[in-house]
């Protein structure tokens, strides 16, 4: 009994905090879709929560009791708040997602771009070296002086290259280092994406629907197999009574019946004594 009184507890306490949670992250994502009216959605999603709890345990407890219309509108109106619930945590989970890939997606972004234009600057600086050589090829031998101009007029350009290809690796290196912290917050989508050879978005969006198909579907459950431990233990507070009433009433008959066999027995002693003995003794006293 001790096991059974625990284990209500322990179901009742999980069903409070699984459907608690999933009460918290359906209405603030449901918030966050309708941004513009945030306090009124945050209002009337939890009124509907709590509805939905409450229209879960009624048709558990009133099943064959409740018109068959009613019975019928309330089934569908739980299975669309479970619908509308999951759709609510779906909106939640995805929107932290982003807001945690926001930055390292931006950072990688920015760094796919220096990569390219440090690409470019590599090009450039190739081709003005070519140029450079080529023309001081054209030139004569003994045209030194022209060649040593033509070196000055072209090592400008090639040494500011070399300075845009040197802070541009400076930049790389250190949004490298931001995204390997910025990383550290969606590292295990990154390695699960890695392994499955699938991009990140894929990897995080079955994550959310395993949870969504869990967690809902688990609230109501628990909160149906509480009413269930509350509906065995009123049977059984229920069978006790009765037990107990019987008894009393079995009591009060027998208690009756053994009183007039003693009243009985005293008569039939009393009709056994003479009339003449009666007389004489003046009577006798019956207690």
């Amino acid at each position: 009994m001790e096991r059974s009184k625990n284990l209500k507890t322990y179901v009742g306490l999980s069903a409070l905090l699984v459907a608690g949670s999933a009460a918290f992250f359906s209405v603030f994502g449901l918030s966050s879709l309708f941004a513009g009216a945030r306090l009124s959605v945050i209002i009337m999603a939890g009124s509907l929560e709590f509805g939905k709890l409450v229209a879960a345990s009624f048709l558990y407890r009133f099943w064959n009791d409740v018109n068959k219309l009613l019975r019928t509108y309330m089934t569908v109106g739980v299975v669309i708040l479970v619908l509308i619930t999951s759709a609510g945590i779906f909106g939640y989970l995805s929107n932290a997602y982003q807001g945690a890939t926001l930055g390292f997606e931006k950072q990688s972004t920015e760094l796919i771009a220096l990569e390219d234009r440090l690409e470019q600057l590599e090009e450039d600086k190739v081709f003005l070296k070519d140029e450079l050589e080529a023309q001081v090829n054209d030139l004569p031998e003994n045209y030194r002086t022209a060649r040593r101009q033509l070196r000055e007029s072209y090592n400008p350009q090639i040494q500011k290259v070399n300075q845009d290809i040197l802070d541009i690796k400076g930049k790389m290196s250190d949004l490298e280092l931001n995204l390997i912290e910025t990383g550290v917050d969606v590292g295990p989508a990154i390695y699960l994406a890695r392994a499955f050879d699938t991009e990140i978005d894929t990897v995080v969006k079955f994550f959310i629907f395993v949870l969504i198909f869990v967690f809902d579907p688990l609230a109501l459950s628990l909160v149906l197999a509480f009413n269930h431990m509350i509906e065995r233990d009123e049977k059984e507070k229920d069978s006790i009574e009765k037990m107990y009433d019987m008894y009393a009433k079995r009591k009060k008959v027998e208690t009756p019946k053994k009183t007039e066999s003693k009243v009985t027995k005293k008569n039939k002693v009393i009709k056994k004594i003479p009339k003449q003995e009666i007389k004489s003794r003046g009577g006798i006293k019956i207690s």
